[in-house]
């Protein structure tokens, strides 16, 4: 009794040629529908979790590739996820403010399983858990059978769904790049095909890279960048000595107070005064020396400035010569000798002096003289940059000025129009175990009156 093989489209039917019964039947292949699980798929920044902030669909829907499922939000961004299958929704496995995990299922799928569709998807590509040489095989099992029974003839794998719109558009399935798996044509191939979303917005199978070129290898790491040896160096010169003054200045309580000064009026008193400075020795008069004199004409007024504290008798002792330290720098470091009895002299002889100083500090012949009985110190910052700093104290004066660079800026006059004007700012700090804040602005508020009005110099 002969059999019959008859095809009800991808199933099979073993029967007997006994028209009435039907004595036995051979399922072979499986079933139509099958679920599917969608995975939440990285989505960069090293994010991990997200937040589900809302969904576009509902158990029971039908979706279509590309349709939008639901927003999540990271700690960075909020990102719409879309489908990769047409199905029908089975089930949601986060409701709203739920958070979920990357690489762990958002909802689940029923599909058409046609041609081994893939078992899970991802919200990006697709994430095979299968065995690849099984899958392989199968397709080129599946692949064989095809060219059997169609006599040769390619057929482009593609689900019904991809057919017909590609039918309707009257395209050749074998004319568009696929990237499912093994080839697979999908619905977002068709429509980058046609220009209809943005080119590399479908993201090819890893199954599609299987068959291309292995990629070019690693390049050689580079060679380890040898690290350098430390080097221990003792303390010694200027720089020990700067250890031991800075220990003492930070046991002093310091308060700082800050001011402006405008510079415009002595600029034009000190190019008035250049030529006879050059006369009596000094090439080029800058604005140290008048800040200097500045400072001794505040001493003055202000004694307590200018004294020092005497802690085992909890008493001060109040200086009567203005030995103003000024910070220069050498070759050998940052030293701080004083010009002697500044209260005496005029701004042509401190700028002598005070040349004098440079010199011996380039040379590095200062003497143990220049550094002796210091009452009251000044730095200028403004050579080498910067505006406002917080100096420290040496030990045992009670207070100390930094001033800043000078620098052109706009400010109204007395009729309220713009002006350029040279602006310097000045940075003080003093000991608050002796003097308070009204004096040391009051003392800040002399220094500046002479620097802004130059003429007052010539009272003293």
């Amino acid at each position: 009794m002969a059999t019959h093989l008859l095809r009800n489209g991808s199933t099979f039917w073993l029967r007997r040629s006994r028209p009435s019964t039907l004595a036995r039947c051979l399922h072979l292949t499986a079933c139509l529908d099958k679920k599917v699980a969608f995975n939440l798929s990285d989505i960069g920044e090293g994010i991990r979790e997200v937040t589900v902030k809302e969904w576009f669909v509902k158990v029971g829907d039908i979706v279509e590739q590309f349709d939008n499922l639901c927003e999540v939000q990271s700690d960075k961004a909020s990102v719409t996820i879309t489908s990769r299958y047409d199905g029908k929704i089975t089930r949601i496995f986060h409701s709203i403010d739920e958070l979920a995990l990357v690489g762990k299922p958002l909802l689940e799928f029923e599909v058409a399983d046609e041609e081994g569709d893939e078992e899970t998807s991802s919200s990006s590509s697709s994430s095979e858990s299968d065995v690849e040489s099984v899958k392989t095989a199968a397709a080129a099992a599946a692949g064989a059978t095809i060219d059997a029974a169609t006599g040769g003839r390619l057929i482009t794998p593609a689900t019904p769904a991809v057919r017909r719109l590609a039918k309707e558009h009257k395209l050749d399935l074998a004319q568009v790049p696929p990237t499912g798996k093994n080839g697979r044509v999908l619905k977002g191939d068709i429509l980058e095909y046609l220009g209809q979303v943005p080119a590399g917005t479908n993201v090819p199978h890893p199954s599609m890279q299987a068959g291309k070129q292995a990629a070019p290898a690693a390049p050689l790491a580079a060679p380890p960048i040898p690290k350098p040896a430390d080097r221990v160096e003792v303390l010694k010169g200027v720089r020990k000595s700067m250890l031991k003054s800075m220990s003492e200045s930070l046991k002093i309580p310091h308060f700082a107070y800050s001011d402006e000064i405008d510079m415009s009026n002595l600029m034009k008193f000190r190019a008035q005064l250049q030529p006879a400075a050059q006369e009596q020795g000094v090439p080029k008069l800058t604005f140290m020396p008048f800040c200097i004199k500045a400072a001794s004409i505040a001493l003055a007024k202000y004694p307590i400035v200018n004294s020092s504290l005497d802690l085992a008798s909890e008493s001060l002792i109040y200086k009567g010569a203005h030995n103003i330290s000024v910070a220069i720098d050498t070759p050998q470091g940052l030293v701080v000798p004083n010009i002697k009895n500044c209260q005496a002299k005029n701004i042509i002889q401190i700028a002598r002096d005070l040349n004098g100083l440079v010199e011996r500090g380039r040379t590095g012949s200062l003497t143990p003289s220049d550094f002796a009985d210091g009452t009251f110190s000044l730095s200028n910052i403004g050579v080498v940059g910067g505006t406002y700093t917080h100096p420290c104290i040496m030990a045992p004066q009670v207070a100390i000025g930094a001033m800043g660079r000078t620098k052109p800026v706009p400010r109204f006059n007395d009729k309220d129009e713009v002006i350029k004007a040279y602006i310097m700012s000045v940075s003080w700090s003093a000991d608050h175990r002796v003097i308070d804040g009204v004096t040391m602005a009051s003392f800040s508020n002399v220094w500046k009156q002479h620097l802004e009005q130059p003429a007052l110099f010539l009272l003293h």
